[in-house]
């Protein structure tokens, strides 16, 4: 199986955020052989610093274990990172043949082992699980826990595998468990990882701010122009509305 550069295109189609990390169709430890299974993580890295604090230990390692050590990561928001396409250590040894770093995908969510999760961070997690599972043509059967193909492990901690299971199953069989929240507002003045994604998605020139600057005639355009396109009002305020047109349009 070559890279898996498909992946940021699986992810939209959960309909949450999607920020694609510099270099990840080409990050990897060699192309990834198969996809056979998911295996669910919880990074247990620090409880603040934003929403996905261990980025940089998932895109490029800790002592002792070079990166990347998943494909995806999942921040406490419902953003999906798309880490890297390649195979990634992130389960040895495995008691699975279909969920080692060979034949599965594996993402990893903020999480620092003891936090409650977000109810936005798992209903997520599940969309990105039951995307996977219907890019690879899996069954729900096949997304696991870490710890439940690894005996040395705990995570994701406090998930019912079972349950998560079942809906995910649930998302293939298209009875959804529930629909994700509508995106936020963005407004002049407003600062979060939204913003950025934003700007990616109408190909601003700036493309790393966190700001919803009014200052910033380039965006502001941007958003003006798609919004009189879809007939979606006047002025500079990014509505809910707007970002269910622009999810769709950018699915593929």
């Amino acid at each position: 199986m070559p890279w898996l550069t498909r992946l940021a295109t699986v992810a939209r189609r959960t309909g949450f955020p999607v920020i694609e990390v510099s270099g990840w169709k080409t990050r990897g430890h060699g192309p990834q052989p198969s996809v056979e299974g998911i295996v669910c993580h919880h990074t247990a890295g620090p409880a603040g610093g934003g929403d996905y604090p261990s980025l940089a230990v998932v895109r490029d390692g800790r002592p002792g274990l070079d990166g990347p050590l998943s494909q995806f990561g999942l921040g406490r928001s419902g953003t999906i990172y798309v880490v890297a396409a390649g195979r990634c250590w992130h389960n040895a040894p495995s008691t699975s043949p279909w969920h080692d770093n060979s034949s599965s995908i594996g993402i990893e969510a903020e999480n620092n082992g003891r936090q409650a999760w977000p109810t936005v961070q798992l209903l997520a997690y599940r969309r990105l699980c039951a995307e996977l599972c219907r890019e690879y043509g899996l069954p729900a059967s096949r997304v696991r826990a870490h710890r439940e193909v690894n005996t040395g492990k705990p995570d994701p901690h406090s998930i019912d595998m079972g349950a998560f299971r079942a809906d995910v199953a649930q998302l293939l069989d298209a009875r959804q468990p529930a629909l994700p929240p509508r995106l936020p507002e963005l407004r002049p003045g407003d600062t979060s990882e939204h913003v950025v994604t934003l700007r990616k998605k109408l190909g601003a020139a700036n493309q790393t701010s966190k700001v919803y600057d009014a200052t910033d005639a380039d965006l502001v355009a941007l958003v003006e122009q798609f919004k009189a396109k879809h007939q979606l009002g006047v002025g500079p305020v990014w509505t809910a509305a707007c970002w269910d047109i622009l999810n769709d349009r950018s699915r593929s």
